[in-house]
This record gives C-alpha cells, sequence and structure tokens, in this order.
C-alpha cells in the first residue's frame, strides 16, 4: 500500500462542510466581527491602537504617516489587508462618524457628504486621549496578552478601558448569522448609570435608562421616540430609535421665511440627502418647497424654500421626514462577545454590569502589580540600609572575597536580591547614599503597601476606588468639555403626522381620458370634453372626466369590482397613455362600465343590466390594492353596468322595452356588499338608463330641439320593481336620457 493511500480517510461530507463552516463562522464572530462587551473594540481596531501606542504616537508626540501604522498593523498583528485596516482607521478619526474619536487625523480623512479618505500615504495620525485612556494600565499587567499570528510578538486580548467605549462610541458588523448595531452614547450619563449601578447592584433598568436618557450621535439630530419605547429597547436589548434632522425657521423679514437644517440624522450622507430632495422638487413631489440650497462648510447648513410664506414650515418638514432621510431610523441590536468570549444579546444593565466587573479585574491586577513592586523596592531598601550601617565591612567583602555576594548574604542575612543591588551599585552614589533618604523612602512605600493590602481586603474599598475612576474619567471626558456635551437632543413629537394628500401633490386640473381598448391618459387642464380626442386605430372614447391632480379616480368593471387610481399617477404628455390594467389588475373578460372622481359622502346606486342595484356609501367604494374591492355581485349573464350618483329624492329607470318608470329613492336599500333588489321588472331585454331627480323639479331628457322636463309624474310614478310605462313622446330612440 502507497504512502499516498495510507493518508487517505472516508469522511461524510455534510459533518465535514458542518465542522469546517462552523470553524469560518466561529472565526468571523469572535475574531473579526462582533465587538468585546469589555472594551468595546474589535480585534483590528484593538490592533491599530496597540500598535499606534508602541510607535508612541500619544497626543502630546508629532504626527505619523498612516502608511507606517497599517504598515506595522498589517506586518505584525493583523494578517488582512492594507485597504481594510486603513479603512477601519480612518473611521476612528471621523468625529461625524465615531461619538469620540479614537484616532487624531491630519489631513483628508473623508467628510459627512460621503466622500472618502485620501490615500494613506498623504495622511497622518496619532492617538487622542480618549484612546490613551483606554489603553491606560497596559504597563501594569491589567490585562493578558497572547502571542500574535506569527509568535514574535505580543498582543493584548483585551484594553484595561479606563472609559465605557462600547457604549461610548458604539458599533456595527456583520457577522455569520448574526450582526450587531449599537448606537454611541454620552459619556457623561453613561458615568452617572454606572454609578447608580455600583451603588444599587439589583437595581431595575428603568433608573439606569433615565440616566443614560438614549443614544447621543456625532451628528447630533433629534431623537422622537417615547420613553417607554426606548426603555423597551434597552431593556430587551434590541429595538428601534428614531432620529429627525435639527431644523429651524429663519425669519428674512417682510413675512418671508426659510427652513435652515443644521443636522442631519446619523450616518446619513449629506449629498445623497441634498440630491433626493432635489430629486423629489424636479417631479413635483413636494410642491410645498420651492429651492434648497447646500450652504454647509464646516457646520451643516441645508435651506429649504418654501413655495410662499403661507405655507406651514411644519406640515412641509413632516412631508419630507416621510419622504426622505431627513428622518432616518437606527436599528439597534447589542449583540456582543461576553466576558467569555460568547456572543449574545444584552440588555442595557448586563453591559453595564460585565464592564464594572472588567474594571474590578483591572483594578485587583494592577493593585497587585503594584504591590509586587513596592515589596521588591522595599527588599532593596533594606538592603542598602544594612550597606550603609556596614559600609566599611562591605568594601572589605568586595575587594577580599573571591565570592563576595556569598560571604554578603552570609554575614548579612541578606537576600539574593540585596546582594545584587548592593554590588550592583556604583561608586559615587556611596557618598550620596544616607540613611535618613532611605528611611523616607522606605516609611512612603510602607504607607502605600498597607493601603493597598487594605484595599485588596476590602470589596467595598475596591468599588469606592472604581467609582472614583468613573467619577475622573466624567470630570476630564464630561458634559463640560466640548467632546463631551450631548449633541442629540429629544423631542416630544413621536405620532406620525398624517400630511393630507393636497400637500404631496401639486393641485392642477386634469382631464383623465379612457379609451374603449383600456388605454388611459392625462391632458393638463380641463379640456372641452365633446372635443374630437385622437385614439389608436380602431379604438375611440370610452370616459373622459374633468379632475384634479390630487383627485382619487373610481373604476367600476363589470364584474362589480370598484378600483381606484391617484389622478397624479395619470400618465400624461404626447402619446395614447398606457394601459389601464398596468395600474389596476382587471381580469381579461372584464371590462370598463364607469369611471368618475371620488366625492367624500357621496352616494351611489349600482344596478347590473338585468335591472337589480343597491345603493352603495363612499366608504366603500375605495380599494387598498390594486387588485380592487368586490361590492356587486352578479349572477351567470349579468354585468354591473351602472354606477349613478345620487342626487335626488326619485329614480327613474327605463328599459331596453321603452317602459319608463319612476320611484321613491327611498325604496333602495343601502347596502356595503350584495346582489342588490329589482328596480324595474322587464319581460323582455333589461335596464337601459337611471336618472335621479327631485320630485318637484322633474325629470329630464333630450328631445329634438333641446331638453325637455317632465314635471308631470302621475303617469310612470309607481313602486321598485313594477314594470312601469312607455316613455313620453320624444324621448330619444336608443332609450337613454341624454346622449
Amino acid at each position: 500500500m502507497s504512502e499516498a493511500e495510507v493518508k487517505i480517510k472516508d469522511v461524510q461530507l455534510a459533518e465535514e462542510l458542518s465542522k469546517r463552516y462552523l470553524s469560518y463562522a466561529m472565526s468571523t464572530i469572535v475574531s473579526r466581527s462582533l465587538p468585546d462587551v469589555r472594551d468595546g473594540l474589535k480585534p483590528v481596531h484593538r490592533r491599530l491602537m496597540y500598535a499606534m501606542r508602541q510607535l508612541h504616537l500619544d497626543p502630546k508626540s508629532g504626527f505619523k504617516k498612516c502608511a507606517r501604522v497599517v504598515g506595522d498593523v498589517i506586518g505584525k498583528y493583523h494578517p488582512h489587508g492594507d485597504s481594510a485596516v486603513y479603512g477601519a482607521m480612518a473611521r476612528l478619526a471621523q468625529n461625524f462618524s465615531v461619538r469620540y474619536p479614537l484616532v487624531d487625523g491630519q489631513g483628508n480623512f473623508g467628510n459627512i457628504d460621503g466622500d472618502g479618505p485620501a490615500a494613506m500615504r498623504y495622511t497622518e495620525a496619532r492617538l487622542t486621549d480618549f484612546a490613551m485612556a483606554l489603553m491606560e494600565g497596559l504597563n501594569d499587567n491589567a490585562v493578558d496578552f497572547m502571542d500574535t499570528y506569527d509568535g514574535e510578538e505580543s498582543e493584548p486580548l483585551v484594553m484595561p478601558a479606563a472609559v465605557p467605549n462600547l457604549l461610548c462610541n458604539g458599533t456595527s458588523g456583520i457577522a455569520v448569522g448574526m450582526a450587531t448595531n449599537i448606537p454611541p452614547h454620552n459619556l457623561s450619563e453613561v458615568s452617572d448609570a454606572l454609578l447608580y449601578l455600583i451603588d444599587n447592584p439589583q437595581c431595575e433598568i428603568e433608573p439606569l435608562v433615565k440616566r443614560i436618557k438614549g443614544p447621543d450621535f456625532p451628528t447630533g439630530g433629534v431623537i422622537v421616540d417615547k420613553f417607554q419605547t426606548i426603555l423597551d429597547n434597552y431593556t430587551s436589548g434590541k429595538g428601534v430609535f428614531r432620529i429627525r434632522a435639527k431644523w429651524e425657521k429663519e425669519d428674512l423679514g417682510h413675512g418671508q421665511y426659510q427652513i435652515v437644517v443644521t443636522e442631519i440624522p446619523y450616518m446619513v450622507q449629506k449629498a445623497k440627502l441634498v440630491e433626493k430632495i432635489a430629486e423629489l422638487l424636479i417631479n413635483k413631489k413636494v410642491p410645498l418647497l420651492n429651492d434648497i440650497r447646500d450652504e454647509s462648510a464646516q457646520d451643516v447648513r441645508i435651506v429649504l424654500e418654501p413655495k410662499s410664506r403661507t405655507v406651514d414650515a411644519n406640515l412641509l418638514m413632516e412631508h419630507l421626514f416621510k419622504q426622505t432621510d431627513l428622518e432616518s431610523r437606527f436599528n439597534m441590536n447589542m449583540n456582543v462577545l461576553d466576558s467569555d468570549g460568547v456572543p449574545r444579546v444584552m440588555s442595557i444593565k448586563e453591559v453595564l454590569r460585565e464592564y464594572l466587573n472588567h474594571r474590578h479585574n483591572v483594578l485587583l491586577r494592577r493593585t497587585n502589580y503594584r504591590l509586587d513592586k513596592i515589596n521588591y523596592r522595599l527588599e532593596i531598601l533594606t538592603g542598602y540600609l544594612t550597606a550603609y550601617l556596614n559600609l566599611d565591612r562591605i568594601i572589605e567583602i568586595i575587594r577580599g572575597e573571591d565570592d563576595a555576594k556569598a560571604v554578603m548574604m552570609k554575614e548579612f542575612k541578606l537576600t539574593d536580591n540585596q546582594a545584587e543591588a548592593i554590588l550592583n551599585m556604583k561608586l559615587r552614589s556611596l557618598r550620596k547614599l544616607e540613611e535618613s533618604q532611605i528611611r523616607d523612602e522606605y516609611d512612603e512605600l510602607s504607607g502605600e503597601k498597607s493601603g493597598l493590602e487594605e484595599l485588596l481586603g476590602s470589596e467595598s474599598k475596591q468599588w469606592q476606588a472604581i467609582a472614583e475612576e468613573i467619577k475622573q474619567t466624567k470630570e476630564r471626558f464630561g458634559k463640560k468639555t466640548a467632546l463631551g456635551r450631548r449633541r442629540t437632543e429629544f423631542s416630544e413629537v413621536t405620532d406620525v403626522v398624517e400630511v393630507p394628500i393636497e400637500a404631496l401633490i401639486e393641485k392642477e386640473p386634469i382631464t383623465v381620458i379612457l379609451s374603449q381598448k383600456g388605454w388611459i391618459r392625462g391632458l393638463k387642464g380641463h379640456v372641452d370634453l365633446s372635443t374630437d380626442f385622437k385614439f389608436k386605430d380602431d379604438d375611440e372614447l370610452a370616459f373622459a372626466i374633468h379632475a384634479q391632480t390630487t383627485d382619487k379616480i373610481v373604476i367600476l368593471d363589470s364584474s362589480g369590482k370598484f378600483f381606484n387610481i391617484s389622478a397624479n399617477d395619470v400618465p400624461t404628455g404626447r402619446g395614447f397613455g398606457q394601459p389601464l390594467r398596468l395600474m389596476i389588475d382587471i381580469a381579461n373578460n372584464d371590462s370598463i362600465t364607469a369611471m368618475f372622481v371620488f366625492e367624500p359622502k357621496a352616494s351611489y346606486l349600482l344596478a347590473t343590466n338585468s335591472g337589480r342595484g343597491f345603493i352603495v356609501d363612499e366608504n366603500h367604494i375605495l380599494a387598498q390594492t390594486r387588485s380592487g374591492r368586490k361590492i356587486m355581485n352578479v349572477a351567470a349573464g349579468e354585468k354591473s353596468v351602472f354606477c349613478v350618483k345620487v342626487t335626488g329624492n326619485m329614480v327613474a329607470t327605463v328599459g331596453e322595452n321603452r317602459k319608463l318608470l319612476i320611484f321613491k329613492t327611498e325604496e333602495i336599500p343601502t347596502m356595503a356588499r350584495g346582489h342588490g333588489v329589482l328596480l324595474q321588472k322587464y319581460k323582455d331585454g333589461g335596464l337601459s338608463d337611471i336618472q335621479f331627480f327631485n320630485e318637484a323639479a322633474g325629470f329630464s331628457f333630450n328631445r329634438a330641439g333641446g331638453i325637455s322636463v317632465e314635471t308631470e309624474l302621475m303617469t310612470w310614478l309607481g313602486h321598485r320593481g313594477q314594470v312601469g310605462k312607455l316613455v313620453p313622446f320624444g324621448f330619444p330612440k336608443n332609450n337613454k336620457f341624454f346622449n
């Protein structure tokens, strides 16, 4: 058997794929996409911070080229592409992306318009004070270190994090099967919540949220959510925040004004926002707006010019909030790696508790580290004091003995460290060595040692020390500083304001034309309906009505379905329009039998060609979808052919048999849906026409030479469902009241 055959293994493909994909998924989750709850950093950010620290790029030093930093990061710590590392680094320097920047950039690092940073060979960077606070204690054994990918260097597993970076700066990331999206918050408010949690470990979430209040985005804006919504979001670790742009009304005198947008929602690109509003303006989707200008320099200043001085500014802004990214939504998902490296969604209290536990662990480690240093120094000082008291003998031993170290250790009972320190002393130090100085330092360190041991022995003192550290951090980066002031405000306007259709569409007269073959188009203005309209070959006019662009057009088909379209959506311009079936879903074997403008508080008589019908009010003829709303049930062989507005207390029906019947409107039932009742009885044929009128005025019809009005009704007066009498002399031969 060959060597190759020995190495072959039989495995199940599905099982092997599952194992390998799981390994990839965990690598992505832990080592790339999700932040650690303790320091709020992903590995790439942590390695960037550490590499810059190793290059001594502290806030008081000079800048170094970003290419140098990126080179160190990918060469020593993070073996990934340089563009990805530089992109992460550039974002940490953008004050419109990060609430508390970790990188102090010099050069072009991009802007709020969406422009990217310059190449890394042109930009320079150093760390900020906030970043330095994040790494305080790295030299004091505050956290564990691990070997880098090549084993030549070491890097911290997590930062000591003297600042609660996870909540202060937030983060976002997409892993395999999970994602995270945490908004930034105000450090002062987070500090207040931490201090409250230290004093009240068993507290509910509500008092913590009252102190944190809500996100604090670097670009400002206004959060328009109720407190209960914010509380629910932080309790579950998931939820949505509504953010609106901040605006003000600027008086121009003489009743004129303009709206100035000074802050836009987080992660919205200003250039695209302005472009979107301009596009809506060109397409006449914002009739209340006349013009938009971007006058931004260092600060955001988007000027919105209303159509006229009578336009309500709040109504205009509500429309823009609805149509554009002037209002956006931040989907919070506090999915992070806990202290054991396990990904899970945490509530705000769990996040704060994990941070405090981390700071408690850092405090213990730093205290023990300092205690070890003090013990070592006290040991050395004790040796120095012994040497000072026996200086002549020490010199004699050093000059005369072959193994001076062993002799000193035996004669003066010195430790190895003490003897080594005495032997390493320089001659010049002997004349400066004074007992009082040694004793002063010894007493000072002994006192510090006693305090540290007391701290390690008392958990309450430990939490007092952590609280003091948080207060110092709050003072350093709090609301009294330019960086720490709250930027995002809260508003009481939490309900969605319904903007009327008249405000969304510019009101203009329009003539809507529908052909027999179902082509619909609009003509600007109210054109004479007797005009000879042009159509495609073998096509002709079916309906023509006057409307406004703000109106709803109601359409009835032969199956008894109602459809609605907006007059503003009717195609205008040259040509024959477009097929109505592209706008509403009419069955192939159905035809349009009525088209009219919707009128509030109006009622309509629906009737089939067989003479059955009922009255329906306007609330039931509006369809919510393009598939229509079924109102009239038609039997086999029947069609819904009439939809006549109720305008009088009497109704006249005429059949194809030229029989006319007049009866009271109240005899027709009002229904929401159904087959209807018999309006007029026919032996042969069916219903030809319907007319409503008031009894005193009489009914009218076309007669040669003009319109005839009949006020003597007794001949035709009866009740619903009767046959009726022959039409009056001169009645049109097509059995219609009007041609």
